[in-house]
């Protein structure tokens, strides 16, 4: 597939980078704008403005499959993603960072009026961040949650506390919930698939899929699920924190948000019904302190800056929070907010690079979410006639892979070892993102 990018940003460099090795890339932007990390990668780069003609030409956009608009601003975005879809009527995808934008160009596309004007798929990657800081915050201590099957399933990942009942027990020893398994194991910098003899570390990170309701039981058991959240604090009111402040007054949670722009503020207030506005600069210790910033249960960082955002998180710490969740526009740097004792470290741009892939797959399988910063995925694929009747014990992946649910009509099944697939059920399978292929190929939807 040849698939161009217009915008050599952040985004437009994780995009190539994830796609090169299977697609041709052709990336266009101005010269100043390329940075190394470009260089390293085997790939196009035409230097202008898509907007031209002659720009396009260059970029062979007449034989490409994908126009993907990403660049920091969204107009020029949207005017590109037209612009080559009057010139080639190829898909193309744009991003904006505003919410008036997604819903303006978010269309029907069979309805007759648009004609050839439209473009095809927008993405807000502060809409997506929002979604999976409101997944995490709503479920206490875990590290990463994802729903499956309309939420009669999810995937839930916790870290091993010192003194845990699970300690230094085997797998098949834990007493895990029925209907729950155990996926995956992230230890120190490796992630593996564990077996019922692993043995469980303090500080291992646990991924679990399972049934909503057996995952609440297990969460209960070992990880103190019964503490709900009551109050969290959001330090920065821009598009997430405001987003977020509205989700969880619809939960009844009590919310306070402290913004350093004092219109901005005017703002929330307005809007907000119950949460606590508050004018003041969120990295002010003695403002933390006097609001009382340490007795809330979660904080949250989303300002637009990581070195702001990292210094907020540790002071709301250093105050006592139970558990801090930081914004990190910079994905490299997720691993440094972890080592210093962020408990959570999430990135708009990882949901948004993940919907980019479901997006131009052209088998059909869907990459239902990414885990770990991308090192591992959980895949939807569906059952072929020639597995029909197949038991789970006698599947021989490639690679290290675990079916975790299978969606069998409207019901929802915790496969074991005996457990015979049926044609047309949907498999949601944990691999490591580096087996992706090799499970497509061996069910053949690659």
């Amino acid at each position: 597939m040849k698939i161009v990018i217009y915008g050599a940003t952040d985004i437009g460099c994780l995009l190539a980078t994830e796609f090169f090795e299977d697609h041709d890339i052709t990336v266009i932007d101005k010269e100043e704008n390329r940075t190394e990390d470009f260089d390293k990668l085997d790939i196009s780069f035409v230097y202008g403005n898509p907007t031209d003609p002659k720009i396009l030409k260059s970029a062979d956009i007449s034989n490409a499959d994908v126009f993907i608009a990403c660049t920091a601003l969204d107009e020029a975005n949207i005017v590109a993603c037209l612009s080559v879809k009057k010139a080639s009527g190829i898909r193309t995808i744009c991003f904006v960072s505003k919410e008036e934008y997604q819903n303006t160009l978010t269309f029907n596309n069979s309805e007759d009026y648009l004609g050839d004007f439209f473009i095809d798929f927008i993405i807000w990657p502060e809409a997506l961040l929002t979604q999976e800081l409101f997944r995490i915050v709503t479920v206490a201590h875990a590290l990463d949650v994802e729903n499956f099957a309309d939420g009669k399933a999810r995937l839930l990942e916790y870290k091993v506390k010192a003194g845990s009942q699970i300690v230094g027990k085997m797998v098949k020893d834990c007493g895990f919930t029925k209907d729950t398994i155990i996926v995956g194991i992230k230890r120190n910098d490796l992630l593996f698939i564990p077996n019922g003899l692993t043995q469980i570390d303090e500080d291992d990170k646990l991924i679990f899929m399972g049934t909503s309701h057996s995952l609440d039981i297990l969460a209960g058991t070992f990880f103190h699920e019964n503490e709900q959240v009551k109050s969290v604090t959001i330090i920065g009111g821009g598009n997430v924190g405001f987003m977020l402040a509205k989700n969880l007054e619809d939960m009844k949670i009590k919310t306070k948000i402290i913004e350093k722009n004092y219109e901005r503020c005017e703002y929330l207030a307005q809007e907000l019904t119950s949460t606590l506005v508050i004018n003041a600069d969120g990295t002010n210790l003695k403002i933390l302190d006097e609001e009382e910033i340490g007795s809330s249960d979660v904080a949250i960082a989303v300002t637009n800056n990581d070195e702001r955002n990292l210094l907020c998180s540790l002071l709301v710490k250093q105050l006592g929070v139970k558990r801090v969740i930081s914004r990190v526009s910079k994905v490299l740097n997720i691993p440094l907010f972890e080592k210093v004792g962020i408990d959570i470290a999430v990135s708009p741009k990882t949901s948004a690079i993940n919907e980019v892939k479901n997006d131009i797959d052209e088998t059909n399988v869907d990459i239902l979410a990414t885990v770990e910063q991308g090192e591992a995925e959980v895949l939807e694929i569906p059952v072929l006639q020639e597995f029909d009747n197949k038991l789970i014990k006698e599947l021989r992946f490639p690679a290290p892979a675990i079916v975790g649910i299978i969606q069998r009509r409207s019901n929802v099944i915790i496969p074991m070892g005996d457990t015979k697939l049926k044609h047309h059920d949907i498999l949601i399978i944990f691999t490591k993102a580096e087996s992706v292929g090799k499970v497509k190929e061996y069910f053949k939807v690659v």
